[in-house]
């Protein structure tokens, strides 16, 4: 049946509402983030050195299938991550939820009436009969957005859905730093208790030879008494080192998403694992490499849209309102002209007073945006100097372990000449006790700075994103396009600008 006149205005006049909210007016401010001073390169870097972003599996590259292994479990199972990406689906929702208000409401309706009148009751005295009524309809209703209100809070909330993206991208990547760093500490470790259980067994056949010379008559009790002190000394080390390093494996259960009883892993030795170096580009390349950086300014550009919304605000409000149906005694009758009805009403709200609410909306998200932008600066800092730290901290902990290892192997060539004077008698136990307390100390400290210089090198993987690129994100949107209320491809990794 052909839709009654009425019913097609509305219809019509439903879509240019539409049409005119796409060209609503912009209550501005324009978005022109400032990062601040951007220097021409890094302070610490070494001139002339090629750039060598990370990869996206920078781990790899150390050559440890365990390290692989538990980054992997970490990266299917760690709660933190799991939790990073339920707020990107509640981001989404919300993004749902704010693109909502773009578009008309509909509802249908419909029911049916019985009603019985006995005798008496009617117009036909003496008479009993039943009431039916039937009816049908469509309401809907829509507010014009003329002010880009409605427009400003979807953007607001796009803003939000990219931010949880590069949020997810920032807790992932201080996951798998934290396990590279855990595990490399458990190397370490592992290091340190087979140091000094060797230096144990080194004092332990020194003792022998001491007691074998006293009960010869050629050592004094004196002798045997600091050689003792000295091996119960190397015993004491022990607990705490085994303690640093079960507790180091444990810990890599709460990162991996798994009880420590199921964590299986054995650590290994430090002195093996290879360290692939990188180097950074340019300080504006690290801005587009780093999620943090970019989470702060989706922030801040959500910021900037809340003060177009709060300024819409001191605006009326136009809202066209429209119901079409029938009503009828029968079902038989009831889809037809004579029982058709159809209303159509509009409304306008303005604000008259409001003792300073609206004001103090605005102040308030203006107050918001320069407190944002504050944190997208201190962000942008915040890169440049982890990156000079960590630049900092990989050339000294690479200089450190030269010449650590040089010290080590003059201890370890003083130690064996005294240890061969004294089984020749010619040296006394002041002597061996000193050579073997500076081998120990310093083969002790090696594996201290071997552990440094990788968790430097973890800390620059780290501040230079970690392989992540805001150009080339591999992350998709939930949101597909043309979704009702709000579906847009999100520029997952692209410019906000």
């Amino acid at each position: 049946m052909p839709m009654p006149p009425a019913s097609r205005y509305f219809a019509k006049l439903m879509c240019w509402a539409t049409v005119g909210l796409l060209a609503g007016c912009d209550m501005g401010p324009a978005y022109h983030p400032d990062s601040g001073p951007v220097p021409a390169a890094f302070k610490a870097a070494t001139l002339g050195t090629a750039a060598v972003w990370p990869d996206e599996t920078w781990w790899r590259g150390f050559a440890s299938p365990e390290l692989n292994s538990l980054i992997e479990a970490a990266r299917a199972h760690n709660k933190d991550i799991a939790a990073s990406i339920a707020r990107i689906r509640q981001a989404d929702a919300q993004l749902r939820i704010a693109g909502a208000a773009l578009l008309p409401t509909l509802g249908g309706t419909g029911g049916a009436n019985w009603q019985h009148q006995g005798a008496g009751t009617s117009s036909a005295i003496g008479r009993a009969r039943d009431l039916h009524s039937y009816n049908a309809g469509l309401s809907a209703s829509y507010e014009f957005d003329f002010w880009g209100k409605a427009a400003a809070s979807r953007q607001a909330a796009v803003s939000n859905a990219l931010f949880s993206r590069f949020d997810r991208q920032t807790v992932g990547l201080t996951v798998v730093t934290n396990v590279a760093t855990t595990w490399f500490t458990a190397l370490a470790l592992a290091d340190r208790v087979k140091i000094a259980e060797r230096n144990l067994a080194d004092a332990q056949r020194v003792l022998a030879v001491f007691r074998g010379r006293r009960d010869a008559g050629t050592a004094n009790e004196l002798d045997v008494a600091q050689q003792e002190t000295f091996v119960a000394t190397a015993r004491a080390t022990l607990p705490n080192l085994r303690n640093q390093l079960e507790q180091a494996v444990i810990g890599l259960g709460i990162l991996t998403g798994q009880p420590p009883e199921a964590v299986s892993v054995r650590p290994g030795t430090l002195e093996t694992l290879e360290l692939p170096p990188v180097a950074p580009g340019l300080p504006s390349e690290l801005l587009t490499r780093r999620p943090d950086v970019a989470a702060a300014e989706a922030t801040l550009q959500a910021r900037n849209f809340n003060i177009k919304v709060a300024r819409a605000a001191f605006f009326p409000s136009v809202q066209l309102t429209g119901s079409t149906g029938f009503q009828a005694a029968s079902l038989a009758t009831l889809i037809g002209p004579g029982g058709a009805l159809l209303s159509l009403a509009a409304g306008l709200t303005a604000p008259i007073f409001d003792g300073g609410t609206l004001r103090g909306q605005l102040e308030l998200a203006k107050g918001q945006y320069d407190e944002q932008l504050a944190n997208y600066q201190k962000a942008v800092l915040q890169a440049f100097t982890d990156t000079d730290n960590a630049l900092t901290a990989w050339r000294y902990t690479t200089e450190q372990e030269a010449l650590e290892a040089v010290a080590v192997r003059q201890a370890r060539r003083a130690a064996s000449i005294a240890r061969a004077q004294m089984a020749a008698g010619t040296v006394d136990i002041t002597t061996v006790l000193t050579t073997e307390t500076t081998l120990f100390n310093n083969e002790d400290s090696l594996a201290q700075v071997r552990l440094a210089r990788a968790q430097a090198l973890v800390g620059l993987y780290k501040a230079l994103g970690g392989g992540w690129d805001r150009a080339f994100a591999p992350e998709q949107p939930v949101l597909s396009p043309g979704t009702l209320g709000g579906g847009v491809a999100l520029p997952v990794g692209g410019n906000l600008r």
